[in-house]
C-alpha cells in the first residue's frame, strides 16, 4: 500500500477507524478481531481508537483493548502499526457524550490507555474535542507535557478549527503532527482546515470519510457513476477522492466486517483521472 506521512513515521494511506466494533451495534468479538487482522493483511499501519470508545460506563477504552487483543493475537509483525488514541471524550453509559479537556483528566485519560494498549509510549495520543469549560491552551499545555515525559510519542488534536490548530502548534512547539476532523462528500465545513494542514505540511485524518454508515452504505450519484466505470464500489471511490484532495489526507473509515475494510484499503490502487475527478461533488 503507499505510504503517507504522520511525524516522522511512514503510515499506510487508509487507516482503520476502530469506532464501530465498540459502540451500539457492535459485532461479536471474533468479527471484530477478524475485522483488524484483514486490516493487518491488507496493509493498513494505522489504527485509530480513543478511551471513549464503548457504551456502558464500565468499559471504558473497550475498543483500545479490543485492538490490543488483535495485534496480540495476529500472525504476523505488527511492529510498524501505529495505533493513534484520544482522550478527552466520556460516555457516562446513558447512551450520551460529554466533554473533560481538563489538564488533570488529560494525564489519567493517557495513563490507563498506556496500560490498556500494554505499551511504555502512546504512538499518537490526540486531544478528542476542545472543552468549552477549559481554556484550550491548557488542554494542549497538557499534551505538550505527555510528550515532553515520554508517555506519548507524537501528539494530535481532533474537531479543532483553523485557530485552534495554529494554537496547539505553537504550544506544542512545532511538534503537531495530525488533525482529525469530520470530513466527507456530505460533510465539507472541515476545507479550511485540510487546507491549512496541507499549508503547514501536518496530517489530516477525515474521520466518518464516507459520511457516516447509512450515508457510506448510499454513496450514490457521481461516486456511484465513476464506480461503474471502474467496476468498483462507490465506497472505494470515495476514499480515493479523500486521497486525490491532499497528499496529507489518510482517511480512517470505520470498519465492522473484514469484507468491508478490504474493500477500502483497494482504494489505494483506484487512480482517478483529472476528468473522474471533475464529476466528483
Amino acid at each position: 500500500m503507499q505510504s503517507r506521512r504522520i511525524g516522522d513515521v511512514q503510515v499506510s494511506a487508509i487507516g482503520l477507524g476502530g469506532m464501530p466494533m465498540s459502540i451500539e451495534g457492535r459485532p461479536d468479538e471474533d468479527r471484530s478481531i477478524r475485522t483488524i487482522h484483514a486490516a493487518l493483511d491488507a496493509g493498513v499501519t494505522l489504527i485509530d481508537t480513543a478511551d471513549a470508545y464503548h457504551i456502558g460506563a464500565d468499559e471504558v477504552g473497550h475498543n483500545e483493548s479490543l485492538i490490543a487483543r488483535a495485534l496480540a493475537s495476529y500472525g504476523g509483525d505488527t511492529s510498524g502499526v501505529l495505533v493513534a488514541t484520544k482522550g478527552g471524550h466520556l460516555r457516562p453509559g446513558d447512551g450520551s457524550w460529554t466533554i473533560d479537556g481538563s489538564p488533570d483528566h488529560l494525564r489519567q485519560a493517557c495513563e490507563a490507555s498506556l496500560k490498556r494498549l500494554g505499551v511504555d509510549a502512546i504512538g499518537l495520543y490526540q486531544h478528542h474535542r476542545p472543552d468549552p469549560r477549559v481554556p484550550y491552551a491548557d488542554s494542549i499545555g497538557a499534551i505538550r507535557d505527555l510528550l515532553d515525559a515520554g508517555k506519548i510519542r507524537m501528539a494530535g488534536i481532533s474537531n479543532a478549527n483553523p485557530e485552534q490548530i495554529r494554537q496547539a502548534q505553537e504550544i506544542l512547539g512545532g511538534r503537531l503532527v495530525s488533525v482529525q476532523n469530520q470530513f466527507s462528500p456530505a460533510f465539507r465545513s472541515s476545507e479550511p482546515e485540510l487546507e491549512l494542514c496541507t499549508e503547514l505540511g501536518i496530517a489530516f485524518l477525515p474521520w466518518s470519510p464516507l459520511g457516516g454508515i447509512r450515508a457510506a452504505g448510499e454513496l450514490g450519484g457521481a461516486f456511484a457513476h465513476v464506480a461503474e466505470r471502474y467496476g468498483v464500489s462507490p465506497q472505494r471511490v470515495c476514499l480515493a477522492w479523500h486521497l486525490a484532495k491532499s497528499p496529507v489526507s489518510i482517511p480512517i473509515p470505520g470498519a465492522s466486517r473484514p469484507e468491508t475494510i478490504t474493500d477500502s484499503t483497494a482504494a489505494d490502487t483506484l487512480h482517478l483521472t483529472a476528468d473522474d475527478l471533475a464529476e466528483l461533488p
